[in-house]
């Protein structure tokens, strides 16, 4: 049987699985980061929406109190 071919055919099955292992993990890592920017992004615009309503409210009592 012809070792160096066996030898050669695992190293190079080796050698693909790991970059397929190292690939998912970056992706995994650079999905979660993504993640965490959406979060942020979607609180954010919560509070600005609570915001705004807020000032129109202040804005509604100050025009009710300039009129009187």
């Amino acid at each position: 049987m012809n070792y160096e071919a066996l030898l050669s055919f695992l190293g190079s099955a080796l050698g693909c699985v790991g970059g397929i292992l190292a690939s998912q993990k970056l992706t995994d890592f650079r999905l979660r980061q993504l993640e965490e920017k959406v979060s942020k992004h979607n609180n954010l615009v919560e509070r600005m929406t609570v915001s705004e309503l807020k000032i129109s409210m202040m804005e509604e009592k100050l025009d009710e109190m300039e009129s009187d």
